[in-house]
């Protein structure tokens, strides 16, 4: 029987961790008594015939979706103009693994990035929650809290998009860093030298997780308000310091999602590319993403709200209150979940950091309302702490317990349905 014991929080996590994983697995597995609805999956592994695929290959059941580009980019690159849709962090790590496994003489076949990729994400998974348990810890000084949260990143809704070759996880890990750094940076009585690295840190975990998933331009949010922050106290050395930690930690966000563009551009728009310029060559901020999120995948302002996608507005309805409810409940009290911070704790601060936090997921919530494929939200949800810590607050009050218990259950049904479909190639994705 699983123990979950918030004393003994490191092996509890893990336990839990490795029966949910091995559950979601077993699912996955499951689905193969039928054939997948889509076998696009094979191509990666050109050897195999399609219609021979394999019911205990679990590495091309979760290969699935958009993973089937983020594998390919990890073999050869960028070739095609819409593969740029996906964020380069996940391909060259995947590519780096795969060419330090070559290098010890592992033997590179056909499944092996995908492989690779799988394991990134579980072991991706893992670190993020115990990543968010200490930053609970950083934040709320409240032991019981901050497991209960990091038990609910195990259970996320996201389900098996934290196992496939996806995003998710790994940005998860970024950013859940990028704000245990920044959180040590800004919250205490003194302000060191080491604070502002940890700022200009922070900066960094974030830039690498907006490699990974664009979303990860919404971090910078805390950095901006901290600035605006630190514009209205006196002048002094520490002072501007710490204005210029921050200024440097929000570039270092901005990097993560310029860096891959300016790369885009040299390789589509410069006059040594044969090839004839492409229409987002010549617009006013030239992307890439921005014009392939338009052009291939009908991404814009309300270009979802369609009668037949009714249905995935409807599924992406209880993940949506969970990030807008708790993130106005932040906004408007944001210590409303400290338990006794202690003197160390500048209040201020704290407010300032969890209003900025709350703000960040109220944009990405917005967004997928109105311009994103609005199923996605359930699994980029995942990489944002304020509503884990807003339910594991229900679960632990007495009043409020039944009612997160709900919401739990809800969060299992559907990353148990969702792992069936997603291993048979089926919607939502």
């Amino acid at each position: 029987m699983l123990s979950l014991d918030h004393t003994r929080p490191i092996s509890s996590l893990v336990g839990t961790f490795v029966t949910w994983k091995g559950f979601l697995l077993a699912v996955a597995l499951g689905s193969g008594v039928g054939p997948a609805y889509d076998t696009s999956s094979t191509l990666l592994s050109p050897d195999i015939p399609s219609s021979k695929e394999s019911p205990f290959d679990l590495a091309t059941k979760l290969a699935r979706w958009d993973a089937i580009y983020i594998i390919q980019n990890s073999r050869r690159g960028y070739l095609f103009e819409q593969e740029w849709a996906f964020g380069s962090g996940l391909p060259t790590v995947i590519s780096f693994l795969t060419q330090v496994l070559s290098n010890f003489g592992i033997q590179n076949g056909p499944s092996l990035e995908a492989i690779v990729a799988v394991c990134v994400s579980h072991t991706s998974h893992l670190l993020s929650a115990l990543v968010l348990f200490k930053l609970g810890l950083v934040i709320w000084r409240d032991q019981r809290l901050s497991f209960i949260a990091a038990v609910l990143h195990i259970l996320s809704p996201a389900g098996i998009f934290l196992s496939a070759p996806y995003n998710e996880s790994t940005y998860a890990l970024l950013s859940f860093s990028g704000y245990l750094f920044l959180a040590k940076g800004l919250l205490g009585p003194k302000r060191t030298f080491a604070h502002d690295v940890s700022l200009v840190a922070s900066g960094m975990w974030f830039g690498f997780a907006t490699t990974f998933r664009s979303n990860g331009l919404f971090n910078g949010i805390p950095f901006a308000a901290a600035l605006v922050q630190e514009l209205f106290r006196a002048p002094s050395l520490s002072s501007i310091r710490r204005r210029c930690a921050l200024i440097i930690g929000g570039l270092a966000i901005a990097a993560g999602f310029v860096v891959p563009q300016l790369v885009a551009y040299q390789t589509f728009c410069s006059p040594q590319s044969l090839a004839e310029l492409r229409p987002w060559c010549t617009s006013g901020l030239p992307s890439v993403y921005s014009f392939v999120q338009e052009r291939y995948w009908n991404v814009g302002f309300l270009r979802y709200w369609t009668p037949p996608n009714i249905p995935l507005f409807l599924l992406a309805m209880p993940v949506l209150y969970l990030l807008i409810k708790s993130g106005l409940e932040f906004i408007g009290r944001p210590l409303s979940q400290a338990n006794g911070a202690p003197a160390s704790v500048n209040s201020a601060d704290q407010a300032m950091l969890i209003r900025a936090m709350a703000a960040a997921q109220l944009v990405l919530a917005i967004l997928s309302i109105t311009n994103y494929h609005i199923q996605i939200i359930t699994r980029i949800s995942s990489g944002y702490p304020l509503w884990y810590w807003w339910l594991a607050k229900l679960l632990a009050d007495g009043k409020t317990s039944a009612a997160g218990s709900n919401i739990v259950r809800f969060m299992v049904m559907y990353a148990t349905i969702q792992g069936a479909l997603f291993a048979s190639f089926l919607p939502p994705a």
